[in-house]
């Protein structure tokens, strides 16, 4: 059993509640401005209670308005860098032809960690490793962080985590924002905010953006190593608070990229041939959040959200065209008496893949589901709360997911103990398909449902200026679907012979000195699993044992700020690499500064100012085709290089 495994091992921090809170207070207030700063609260969405993110009794990492904003700064395209320095979250690059990533959370595979915007499920039930990278981060209020199988409040999707992107509420004065920005290696984004109230009742706002990159040769072989492409996007919103304490907004979003990578013109691959890499995808998505109070019982809870996505790529001369369909609905009633919270409901779920030239990798999930969720208080200091989730899902059966947590908060500590259980409905797409295509897949007649058990235990201590943190945690997974090679042109999936099992540990520190903010933080994790192909374990591929980081930033709300951030990456095991087997441990340093003058603010950022380059060390291309049909080894490390990028932010309205 995971318990008796992972408790003794786990021993950990979180000042989850005060940690995470105390992570988004913002630098000491004029004395005018010090009672509103006093009762700015910050709310988790991800969880269902309703609580602040200090009484949560599952640890929830919250980024807010300002780290995130200095985020945009880095990267306005894509939320990569926001969720990336994260400790215990990594941005994997699953396909460095095509530049797409997914995120790995303490460990475990990206395809086991749940994208929701303001709760639902926008980029699919089983987003492909491409969204992260188009995803913009212009209209985000906040973003929740759970870490660990979150199947009893999300489903199988979530089983190693969820990222809940929160978007911003428009105010009481119209406003908005346009950024441009452009880089050193050829790359544009023009991005565009806008909010306007509509009355004391109604709001709408509206996000839309154009972001393109040239491709790069960076060591003239040939071969692309930053992938080019063009996207817009556009999502417009509208918000309502009623006057009895309902409220309910709409979504809806488009967008279309285009995205190259492959050989140059006139180049060809080591077999004597081109190799094209392209991959168009238009996307459509709708959604629906609303609550009401129902006197004598709590609250209604409704959501629904529709995904509709369309994508063409081609890997040499295997054309891939697939349309992907996915349909969510979900009602809960909520309430409290006293010291308990509870929450329960249904939801139903559809995913469906469809490929018009490989019919035999279609996929049509259905998955009705029970959920419940209550929290006792015990006390001021100790919090109770238990969550199961029943999913009837059409392929893999019926499947129990329960979490159990704990809360403790005597003084300035916070201790929190986390277990839960969840299952994954496996799909073709694990990393190595996404970056290859399916042409050399053989799809086996059935798949046993990936399951998981997780456990943290959390430790954290906040005084003053100074916040503690450290974070155990360990998980166990069974029937992980691992890719194995048939001959030299074949690959098939098949469940894991035994037990994919992580255990590591998080550590964070920070300091707020006047209006400096100093952060330092360790990850260690240790993941094995078994060999695909014959007896013994192996190290999992693409996870360094030790990573570390350290942030200064230096802020001055109305003037600018300055930062400085430097992280290693050590050593990592490497799957079917020529030339090494583990990867060389590296150092990313970066520097960002902004000045504002008035609501005008121009903005320079230098990332991987060392210059660090996987290319500078062995080729990405490789002598052969290998099995799944890729040319290229997995990308351990940066792939682009030392890149410069600014611009300027035109604030208009607001107060």
């Amino acid at each position: 059993m995971l318990g008796a495994a992972v408790m003794p091992f786990l021993w950990t921090t979180a000042a989850g509640a005060q940690d995470a809170a105390l992570l988004q207070t913002p630098p000491p207030a004029a004395p005018e401005a010090e009672a509103e700063e006093e009762e700015e609260v910050i709310i988790v969405e991800a969880t269902r209670s309703g609580r602040r993110v200090q009484d949560e009794a599952i640890r929830v990492e919250v980024m807010g308005r300002e780290e995130i904003e200095e985020k945009i700064m880095m990267t306005p395209g894509n939320i990569s860098m926001i969720v990336a320095e994260t400790p215990g979250v990594r941005v994997q690059v699953t396909s460095p032809a095509l530049g797409s990533s997914n995120v790995r959370m303490q460990g475990m595979s990206g395809r086991y960690t749940q994208l929701l915007s303001d709760g639902l499920p926008l980029f699919g039930g089983q987003p492909s490793s491409i969204g992260l990278m188009q995803i913009p981060p212009t209209d985000l209020g906040q973003v929740e962080i759970i870490k660990g199988a979150a199947s009893a409040l999300y489903g199988p999707s979530a089983l190693g985590g969820v990222i809940n992107l929160v978007s911003k509420r428009p105010k009481s004065i119209a406003e908005g924002e346009l950024l441009l920005n452009a880089t050193s290696r050829d790359g544009q984004d023009a991005t565009f905010y806008g909010a306007v109230p509509l009355g004391a009742q109604w709001g709408v706002s509206l996000t839309g953006g154009y972001h393109q990159q040239r491709w790069q040769d960076l060591d003239k072989d040939g071969w692309i190593d930053m992938a080019g492409y063009d996207r817009w996007t556009f999502r417009p919103r509208l918000f309502w608070d009623g006057a009895e304490g309902g409220k309910a907004f709409l979504t809806l979003g488009l967008s279309d990229e285009n995205r190259k990578g492959g050989t140059l013109a006139g180049t060809v691959m080591p077999d004597g041939q081109p190799f094209t890499l392209t991959r168009a995808t238009r996307r459509f998505d709708a959604g629906m959040v609303s609550e009401f109070p129902v006197k004598g019982l709590g609250k209604l809870h409704l959501r629904a959200s529709t995904t509709h996505q369309r994508h063409r790529q081609m890997f040499g001369l295997s054309r891939e065209n697939a349309r992907t369909l996915s349909y969510f609905a979900e009602a809960s009633l909520s309430g409290d008496s006293g010291g308990t919270n509870w929450v329960a409901g249904a939801a139903y779920q559809t995913d469906d893949y469809h490929s018009k030239d490989y019919a035999a990798v279609d996929y049509h999930y259905r998955t009705p589901a029970l959920f419940a969720q209550v929290e006792q208080e015990m006390g001021d200091a100790l919090l109770l709360a238990g969550s199961a989730r029943v999913d009837f899902h059409n392929v893999y059966g019926t499947r129990l997911s329960p979490r159990l947590s704990i809360l403790y908060r005597p003084g300035p500590w916070t201790m929190r103990a986390s277990l839960g259980q969840g299952f994954y409905a496996p799909t073709p797409f694990v990393d190595e398909i996404e970056a290859a295509g399916v042409a050399r897949l053989v799809v086996p007649d059935r798949l046993k449902a990936e399951t998981a058990k997780t456990g943290s235990l959390d430790l954290g201590y906040a005084t003053g200026p100074l916040e503690a943190n450290v974070t155990l945690f360990g998980s166990d997974i069974d029937h992980a679907v691992q890719l194995r090679a048939i001959d030299a042109a074949r690959v098939t999936l098949a469940n894991a012979s035994g037990r994919t099992r992580t255990r590591g540990g998080e550590a964070m520190l920070r300091y707020r000195w006047n209006d400096i903010v100093l952060r330092a933080s360790y990850v260690f994790v240790d993941a094995s699993e078994p060999q695909p192909e014959g007896a013994g374990r192996r190290a999992v591929p693409g996870v360094p044992k030790h990573s570390a980081g350290f942030i200064a930033m230096w802020e001055k709300h109305g003037r600018g700020r300055i930062g400085f951030e430097a992280y290693y990456t050590g050593r990592q095991p490497l799957d079917d690499n020529p030339y090494r087997a583990r990867g060389k441990p590296y150092v990313e340093m970066g520097m960002l500064g902004e000045i504002t003058l008035g609501k005008v603010s121009l903005f320079i950022n230098a990332e991987n100012i060392l210059d660090v380059r996987q290319t500078k060390y062995n080729p990405l291309v490789r002598r052969l085709r290998n099995p799944a049909g890729a040319w290229t080894v997995d990308a351990w490390a940066p792939t682009d290089g030392f890149v410069l990028n600014g611009g300027i932010r035109l604030r208009f309205g607001g107060a």
